[in-house]
């Protein structure tokens, strides 16, 4: 008889958060695979359960992915968790989840407090909408200079998690990017600590110039704006696509996918780029 995987969002702070229905998962395992043991224990000890722990991380998942689709085949039922908020996110868990779909085996996620949506709410500066979610941003001075142009097409607020020494530096591109963009610094969300810090990307990077301390998630606003689209030279982009084969639908797509231009935009470019290669 097959077993079941249960995938457990848990506390991003408060231990209090943890639903009954969570505790209650956690309670009625067989075994409980988590990113970090010792972490875990309090948070079991805290929902009243002794169930074993196996320790499932970045480094070792693609290997504990078969072992605990072996227990789940046999009838085990395995309770996913991580440090803090929904595993598969920004957290170890996703290769688990699909190892456990492909082999047909029940899965039921529980849900709970997560940083993301905490932190766009405590922002302010949720449209009511929709938003972004980008993990983590990149470290690189480059690839963050690129990330932060490319969100500007989004059109919508995007939540990022930093680490809190280099909170200051995604300040300071945030700042050269365009100084006046709205951005809420949040720490330690629903911790004793917890401290929300709003303003202009400006105002931020000279506020913020030391590492943090605890775990971050930043709030950056859409620009007032969008910025003008050179649609001349996203047609010049296109061309070397149009030029091998790929149709101006296509094409748009794969540059709307990209974040580079919307894609009603990106298809004129691509249509203009196909009249300029039918009339050479």
């Amino acid at each position: 008889m097959s077993g079941s995987l249960v995938v457990v969002a848990t506390p991003i702070g408060t231990l209090d958060d943890l639903s009954p229905r969570a505790a209650a998962a956690l309670r009625d395992a067989d075994v409980v695979a988590c990113e970090d043991t010792r972490r875990t224990a309090v948070l079991l000890r805290h929902a009243g359960s002794d169930a074993p722990m196996v320790p499932t991380h970045e480094h070792n998942e693609a290997s504990r992915a078969v072992d605990l689709v072996r227990r789940m085949n046999e009838g085990a039922t395995v309770v996913l968790v991580s440090d803090a908020g929904m595993p598969g996110v920004s957290d170890p868990g996703a290769r688990v989840v699909a190892a456990a779909v492909q082999a047909d085996i029940p899965v039921t996620v529980i849900p709970g407090a997560g940083a993301v949506e905490t932190a766009l709410v405590a922002s302010g500066l949720s449209t009511g909408t929709g938003y972004a979610f980008a993990g983590f941003a990149p470290r690189k001075a480059g690839e963050l200079a690129a990330f932060i142009a490319r969100i500007d097409t989004w059109g919508e607020p995007v939540v990022v998690f930093e680490g809190p020494k280099r909170v200051a530096a995604l300040m300071r591109a945030l700042a050269d990017h365009d100084p006046d963009r709205q951005v809420a610094v949040c720490r330690e969300l629903t911790k004793m600590h917890e401290e929300i810090i709003r303003g202009t990307a400006s105002a931020l990077a000279e506020r913020i110039t030391d590492p943090l301390r605890g775990e971050v998630a930043v709030v950056i606003a859409p620009p007032s704006e969008p910025p003008p689209l050179d649609e001349d030279a996203l047609a010049a982009a296109l061309m070397p696509m149009i030029e091998a084969g790929m149709s101006p639908a296509r094409a748009a797509d794969v540059v709307a996918t990209l974040g580079a231009a919307p894609r009603n935009a990106a298809y004129r470019a691509a249509l203009a780029a196909a009249a300029i290669r039918d009339s050479a």
